[in-house]
């Protein structure tokens, strides 16, 4: 059995594939009908309108329907492209059993254990005829796929064969008064439209199943005897051919397989069995470990059945459709009806070569499973599973092509796989001393190879070579030196297929396909969804494979697509040039059709074979939004622009290849806002002013402008712009244009006109304007601002620019291949369009925003505006003409376009970005900046929320990994990567990790500083050096694992440190609850401190609890510190305590027993005894109560306590 899907549900009632799509229909136990995809293993849709089980289930053969029956009496049809029910038919009085349709006619045929059999027009949605006749549960019925008979059979112990002849003539030629008389009978008397024709009584049990033959007159049913019967009919007879004896318990379902003589029958004994139809005997068994089968059903087209049982379904085939086949340069080599053929690809001649053996034993898969051939001595070698492994060698005779009926003995052997390996010498794998065996033609051992690993099948891998396959890798052993030449990891491989030239390998697997060179090793793996069956490589060196349902190919970079659909899957046999020769599952010889035109366009470009793409550019079909779309992602934006017709998928095309004239004319085209406001962002990055400056207005842009003007120092279009806005009365317009000019009169002139007197004279008296000044100050009064006088005064004036910037000087570079080929040539009217351009005088156009000279010709800005406002109720001067010109004209590059163009650089990718490209280290992401990334990786990591103390870290990392070079007084400072082991002689194209300021041999220094101030009893100092460790270790960067060891081990001792000091610091702030101080200073001899520390906590605790009257206890902490190796100071006084303590008992009643281990909840202090439920911080690990659950952890102060994390990374040595 190749079982090819399974599923996991309900037990399944009711099975039903459809006759076209790979789907089926399942109909569970809970009431659910489930519609799958078996070749895609996907759930498509379920449907629960039944109440209780569905037993029945059947897809119609043409419609997109599907009927179904349950214990509910009712029997829906349901249209599975609208996903509803389409109408009930309501009858039957018990549980429905099977449903089916008529292949040809409206007809629902249907099954009860009300005793009846109904038939029912589902175009009608009446009931057209019961059949009665069983008297008990009907378990099935349903139609003869070509003759007008019903078969059912019942637990009466019955099967009967009903004749519906007479119901097929009354449809196709009804007449009314018959159909009322119809109707009568079959409301009264159950009908007379199906009569019985025989009734097969044999069985001594209830009849579960039976079906009928596709072909012949024969009728299976199965029992709860447990067996099998087999009948045969004639026109006027019916009679019991065999019994088939073998299941355990209840036969549940039995039918004939559609294209093999074999029957297959499944059973409440958990067990499917095959039986040879012919011969009547017992094939195989397939046995499941705790489901019952209740269900068979066959696929009306393909060789797949399926079974249903408690726990779910099973899709399976019983033998493998795959032919055997070797290639060898023109000629095909394959088993087809136990026949050897030859096939030869030029002339297109199938022959019959040898007949080939069948094998001896009866059970299935055992036909060729591989084949191999040797050209010289015309030898074959065919493989198959018979005997757990045999081989038989033929000798094909050189006259003997085209005859095939010599009949030869072959050579027979053992073995798992056999592969000729020289021109006379094949080798057969041995699996129980995992050696090939090399034998001669004779079948001779010549000699025996141990096998590198423990193979389970051999491939030809050149002269002398083998490629051996273990369960997930392969390797390439040389027989002859007895040396691996390559290894591969790689999951099961099932087939492997050769260039013709050896040099480059496809290793098939079930859903992969991995493709190496000769040595094995590794180009690029595919992953695809549905299986993977054959493959071969064509004459470019791309790899075509065939799935289920696709022919696809994969280029020698791993990118891959569909070149068509299939039907029904076939096998690669041979690719040459459009034509596609396959084998098919009937070994029958296909020549299909494809179109290459794709992938050699692909490999044309990836070859950079640029004169081959343009001439396919030119001539072919290509078209589509996946070439345009690949041709983006391989960095050929210019390419695809010359598939592309729509204008805003040519504008960002032309935006990503750096094609501002083509930007230009499909943003003209457009006319959008936010293209134009695009083309500008574009044109600024490429220093192309004129075409920044020409999107501005437009878009009519005037801040934009204004800086633009600005920036390039062009004060002239600046004062056009300040009288620009001074007509439009945009007042904060005029204020800024006029400081961008440093022009302090027009300044003071614009606030004192606004109302703005108080502003207007501080900026007149700052910048020394008196006269004014003294002007404004009459008219202020008394309310003068004052003026601080001892302040330092800065002028509002910009620095004057050296010189007018344009445009950005252009590199004189070659036009690339494609801009030259494409952007003229290819077009009509080429000649004209040179002749003019080189008329034309290029890159001159005046792209003033209105000829503000033209507007303003007699007297000052002041008379102008005096007029605009004396004329406007006129209609003198319209404002509206002084805005754009609709019709601006676009600048143009300067120089002759084919001789050169401006190729803007491509930005490169900055050394910050590249640190974080592929890092999953907190600590470089914040050296590189990305402050984001960093914390988001310490919350995934560590359950880190509260950065605020890491904040200054971040910063320091950030600096220090960056070094600052200032270049001159006008230009920013520019900033500069600190690398890790730079060096002179580094590559600059080898970036290697930031240099971090951090490094984990300073927390040494760190740590002996806290155990200082620890020891000098500085509490507060000695918790801030244990914290700032704590919050330095999360962005630390190690090279080993050893040092990653050491890491976890320093946040272990923080931890410690820090929850016993804040207990102390806590147990200090205590002073009126001395049984509280003294349950503090308990606890803090439970942290794992420094044996120097462990005495200082033990005589403190000793003492305390000495104090307040708690002996016991206190002769406990002196005898833990008599333990600890005391000093001769502290080995005196817990000598005193002990003898004073005497057998004294404590005062009160403590919350602390040290008997019982225990750890400190960091939040409330109390202790959490063994076997108490806790939770823990994920960073520093310190353990609270439940309820502090979600909340900030109180010892390392910055991760939250139960958050889910993955665990602290700090070195790359991790990701390994």
């Amino acid at each position: 059995m190749l079982t090819k899907f399974e599923t996991k549900s309900n037990r399944v009632k009711g099975l039903s594939f459809h006759s076209k799509r790979p789907w089926i229909l399942a109909s569970l136990h809970s009431g659910v009908i489930q519609l799958w995809d078996y070749r895609m293993g996907t759930l498509i849709d379920r449907f629960d309108e039944h109440d209780g089980p569905v037993r029945g289930v059947h897809f119609h053969k043409s419609q997109p329907l599907f009927v179904s029956g349950g214990d509910d009496y009712k029997i829906k049809v349901w249209n599975y492209k609208t996903h509803r029910c389409l109408f009930t038919l309501l009858g039957h009085l018990d549980y429905i059993r099977t449903v089916q349709f008529h292949d040809e006619y409206p007809w629902i045929v249907s099954a009860s254990d009300d005793q009846t059999i109904r038939i029912w027009n589902w175009q009608s949605r009446t009931c057209i005829s019961v059949l009665t006749g069983h008297n008990h549960y009907v378990m099935c019925a349903s139609f003869h796929p070509k003759e007008d008979l019903i078969v059912s059979a019942s637990l009466d112990q019955t099967v009967r064969v009903w004749d519906i002849g007479a119901l097929r003539k009354k449809t196709v030629s009804p007449a009314d008064d018959i159909l009322r008389l119809s109707q009568m009978n079959t409301d009264l008397f159950g009908g007379v439209d199906a009569v019985v024709k025989y009734v097969l009584e044999g069985h001594d049990r209830g009849v579960n199943w039976a079906s009928f033959h596709p072909n012949l007159p024969l009728i299976v049913s199965g029992a709860d005897d447990r067996q099998v019967k087999l009948w045969r009919m004639n026109d006027t007879k019916a009679w019991e051919v065999d019994t088939l004896r073998g299941h355990m318990n209840n036969v549940s379902c039995v039918m004939f397989h559609a294209k093999q003589d074999i029957i297959v029958s499944n059973s409440e004994d958990k067990s499917i069995r095959i039986w040879d139809a012919t011969k009547r005997t017992a094939i195989q068994t397939f046995r499941r470990e705790h489901d019952r089968f209740w269900i068979l059903s066959a696929h009306p087209e393909m060789n797949l059945l399926a079974a249903g049982h408690d726990s779910g379904m099973i899709v399976f085939k019983l033998e493998r459709e795959r032919p055997a086949f070797s290639v060898t340069g023109d000629y095909l080599y394959y088993v087809k009806d136990r026949f050897l053929r030859f096939y030869e690809f030029s002339h297109q001649k199938d022959n019959q070569v040898v007949p080939i053996r069948r094998p001896g034993s009866v059970s299935l898969n055992q036909g060729p499973r591989t084949l191999s051939f040797s050209p010289t001595e015309n030898a074959v070698l065919i493989c198959s599973d018979a005997d757990a492994g045999t081989y038989e060698l033929y000798i094909v005779p050189k006259d003997n092509v085209g005859r095939g009926d010599v009949v030869q003995d072959a050579k027979k052997g053992g073995g798992a796989s056999a592969v000729f390996v020289a021109r006379n010498r094949f080798a057969v794998l041995d699996k129980g001393t995992n050696q090939a065996l090399v034998k001669n033609l004779k079948n001779e051992i010549v000699k025996k190879s141990p096998l590198p690993i423990a193979t389970d099948a051999i491939f030809y891998a050149g002269t002398g070579n083998l490629l051996c396959r273990a369960e997930d890798k392969v390797v390439i052993f040389d027989l002859q030196q007895r040396l691996i030449l390559g290894e591969l990891q790689v999951p099961a491989v099932k087939y492997i297929v050769w260039s013709s030239d050896m040099e480059t390998i496809a290793l098939l697997s079930k859903h992969v396909i991995v493709i190496a060179n000769k040595k094995l090793v590794h180009r690029c793996t595919l992953h695809e969804t549905i299986r993977v069956k054959s493959g071969a490589w064509d004459e470019n060196g791309v790899f075509i494979y065939t799935t289920l349902n696709h022919i696809k190919y994969c280029l020698p970079n791993g990118d891959n697509g569909i070149i068509r659909t299939l039907d029904v899957p076939i096998y690669l046999t041979k690719v040459s040039g459009n034509s596609v020769y396959c084998l098919d599952r009937d070994g029958k010889n296909r020549v299909i059709t494809i179109d290459a035109t794709e992938y050699i366009f692909k490999l044309a470009l990836l070859r950079k074979k640029y004169d081959h793409v343009m001439s396919m550019i030119k001539n072919s079909q290509l078209c589509g939004q996946a070439v345009i779309a690949y041709l983006q992602q391989k960095g050929f934006p210019e390419v695809a622009l010359h598939f592309v017709k729509d204008e805003r998928t040519r504008f960002n095309l032309a935006l990503e290849s750096g094609n501002i004239q083509i930007a230009v004319a499909s943003a003209k085209e457009i006319d959008e806002k936010d293209h134009w406001y695009r083309l500008g962002i574009e044109a600024l990055r490429q220093g192309n002013t004129s075409i920044v400056e020409y999107a501005y207005q437009r878009t009519k842009n005037f801040e934009r402008l204004s800086f633009l003007y600005l920036v390039t120092g062009n004060k002239e279009k600046l004062s056009k712009m300040l009288r620009i806005a001074e007509m439009k009365n945009d007042v904060m317009g005029q204020f800024h244009n006029a400081m961008y000019l440093g022009d302090v009169q027009e300044r003071v002139k614009i606030l004192e006109n606004a109302g703005h007197l108080h502003l207007a004279y501080i900026t007149a008296s700052t910048h020394g304007l008196v006269e004014t000044a003294e002007r404004l100050a009459v008219e202020l009064g008394d309310d003068i601002p004052v003026i601080p006088k001892k302040k330092t005064r800065s002028l509002l004036l910009p620095p004057a620019p050296l010189l007018n910037g344009g445009d950005w000087p252009l590199l004189r570079v070659m036009r690339g291949i494609f801009e030259g080929g494409l952007d003229i040539a290819s077009r009509p009217g080429y000649d004209d369009v040179e002749e003019e351009a080189s008329g034309a005088d290029w890159g001159d156009e005046d792209l003033d925003i209105v000829d503000v000279e033209r507007v303003i010709q007699n007297g000052d800005a002041d008379e102008e505006v005096e007029d605009v406002e004396a004329n406007e109720e006129n209609g003198g001067w319209d404002l509206e003409d002084l805005e754009l010109p609709p019709e601006a004209v676009a600048p143009v590059a300067a120089g002759n376009t084919r001789a050169s163009v401006f190729v803007a650089p491509t930005q490169g990718m900055s050394v910050s970005q590249i640190w974080i490209q592929k890092s999953s280290l907190a600590g470089e992401h914040a050296a590189a900046g990305n402050f984001d990334t960093a914390m988001r990786l310490l919350n995934r990591q560590l359950g880190i929320t509260n950065c605020t103390p890491l904040k200054q870290i971040f910063m320091d990392l950030y600096t220090g990994s960056h070094t600052y070079l200032p270049a001159f007084t006008a230009a920013p400072v520019i900033s500069v990567a600190v690398e890790k082991g730079w060096t002179e002689s580094t590559s600059p194209n080898v970036r290697s990790p930031p240099s971090l300021v951090f490094k984990f041999s300073q927390l040494d220094e760190k740590l002996k500083a806290a155990y200082r101030a620890t020891t000098e009893g500085k509490f507060p100092e000695a918790l801030r050096l244990f914290l700032n460790i704590l919050y330095i270790i999360p962005i630390i960067v190690v090279d080993s694992r050893r040092e990653v060891d050491e890491v976890k081990e320093l946040i272990e001792i923080a931890k410690e440190y820090v929850l016993g000091l804040k207990i102390e610091v806590k147990r200090k702030e205590t002073k009126d609850d001395v049984i509280r101080q003294q349950e503090l200073a308990a606890y803090f001899t439970n942290c794992k401190l420094q044996t120097v520390h462990t005495r200082l906590v033990l005589t403190s605790a000793m003492t305390i609890c000495f104090k307040g009257g708690n002996y016991a206890t206190a002769a406990h902490f002196a005898r833990m510190l008599l333990g600890s190796s005391p000093t001769d100071a502290q080995a005196k006084k817990a000598r005193q305590v002990l003898q004073a303590c005497g057998d004294k008992r404590d005062a009160h009643q403590l919350n602390y027993d040290y008997r019982n281990p225990f750890v400190v909840c960091g939040a409330t202090f109390v202790p959490i005894y063994r076997g108490q439920k806790d939770v823990s911080c994920p960073y520093c690990g310190a353990r609270f109560i439940p309820s502090i659950q979600g909340k900030l952890c109180t010892v390392c102060e910055i991760a939250v306590v139960g958050a889910d994390a993955s665990g602290l990374l700090c070195s790359p040595t991790q990701l390994r």
